[in-house]
């Protein structure tokens, strides 16, 4: 991880680091008790890898949840106890929502709900024009709630003026589970906090009845898709403010990714964000034009350092899709990394990493320490990796 040393360094030498969000995993017996990236056929991370330093790193802190978000701070040289306020609060700033000092940002999901239990945690990934007329319903419904903002398809921001002390559940870790028992609860035993609870939750619950009968969700059953029929609020925060990366490091930097929980770090932290054409945060991202403007960046525009994260293969390990997730992770491999060591030239530090474990077996984030290889080497355009 990067230190937060705010000292000049000079001259700085190239960066990149690759972030293959949830690639770190358990050896599976469906799999010859190997894991899926043992499996995947990676010749670009293993030449890397043959000619790199590597070891385990840990990006949560004993005290925090193994989410996105803190590994990522952490990583860039963010300590979360030092900064971080919630999730939402990230995702917040990524939509150029600006929080007033009173106001809480939660992050919203549309979610499906089956039988009283909560069957997907991203409504059959709904596209984000489905979402966005959604997402204006609710905002005429509840209105006396608080604000629904539209993000990336089932990933939105509610703003509300309390309920920030909640203990809220991620619905990624509350697939099959009863949406009764995986509500907001209150921290202590509070009047504000029970009333908070039960005001945040009355709207979750209310929330199936509009977007049950929503034309959008009509279409989507008449075409076999889940319905996004239930909101769910996680991950809230109050304003976070961030030294800029600038600040800390002394080094130039931009950032790569096509989900809110990176961009929103990226404007916080001041890193200017490359929006690539055709990044979904999903299977169909469009790896090349990452590798494409991640290299161009660094080696024509004078940048000094690329944060490139790729989301896919978290989502086939939230799936628990073991062959979906070595498809992902060769993708990466050669897509990624591959044609960007064909786009680079010039002196560079690679790093790639896992921000965490997503493990097939529980289909959630865990907090082991992550793998990691760090390669420095002269490229040159079209070759494959050289010696200096």
């Amino acid at each position: 991880m990067l230190t937060e040393s705010g000292r000049s360094r000079g001259k700085a030498e190239k960066i990149a680091v690759f972030i293959a969000d949830g690639m770190a995993d358990y050896k599976l017996k469906e799999l010859g008790n190997a894991t899926p990236l043992e499996v995947a056929d990676t010749p670009n991370l293993d030449e890397l890898a043959r000619k790199s330093v590597g070891g385990l790193l840990r990006t949560i802190p004993p005290d925090f949840g193994a989410g996105s978000d803190i590994a990522n701070l952490s990583i860039l040289g963010y300590e979360p106890a030092k900064y971080y306020t919630g999730r939402g609060a990230i995702e917040a700033a990524a939509l150029g929502i600006e929080l007033k000092d009173n106001e809480v940002a939660w992050r919203c999901n549309l979610i499906t709900e089956k039988e009283n239990k909560l069957y997907d945690y991203s409504a059959g990934h709904i596209s984000s024009e489905e979402a966005r007329k959604l997402i204006d319903e609710l905002n005429k419904a509840f209105n006396s709630y608080g604000r629904f903002y539209a993000g990336v398809s089932y990933r939105n921001i509610f703003v509300s003026s309390f309920g920030s002390e909640l203990v809220s559940t991620p619905p990624h870790d509350a697939i099959g589970k009863s949406i009764e028992h995986c509500l907001l609860k209150p921290r202590s035993n509070s009047e504000k906090e029970k009333e908070a609870a039960e005001k945040l939750n009355e709207l979750m619950i209310k929330s199936k009845k509009i977007l049950e009968k929503h034309e959008v969700n009509k279409r989507r059953a008449e075409r076999g898709l889940e319905k996004a029929n239930m909101l769910w609020l996680w991950g809230q925060g109050k304003k976070m403010n961030l030294k800029s990366f600038y600040e800390l490091h002394r080094i130039k930097a931009f950032a790569i990714s096509a989900v809110d929980i990176i961009k929103g770090i990226a404007k916080l932290a001041k890193i200017r964000i490359i929006n690539v054409p055709g990044a979904t945060g999903y299977y169909d991202t469009n790896y090349e034009g990452k590798a494409e403007h991640a290299a161009k960046a660094l080696f024509e525009d004078n940048y000094d350092f690329a944060y490139v994260h790729l989301e896919a293969i978290d989502e086939a390990s939230h799936a628990g899709d073991a062959e979906m997730k070595i498809k992902c992770i060769e993708n990466f491999d050669k897509k990624l990394i591959g044609k960007f060591l064909d786009n680079a030239e010039g002196k560079c530090t690679i790093a790639v990493l896992p921000d965490h474990y997503t493990p097939i077996p529980l289909r959630t984030h865990s907090k082991e320490k992550v793998p990691f290889i760090i390669y420095s080497e002269s490229l040159k355009k079209r070759d494959k990796i050289r010696a200096c």
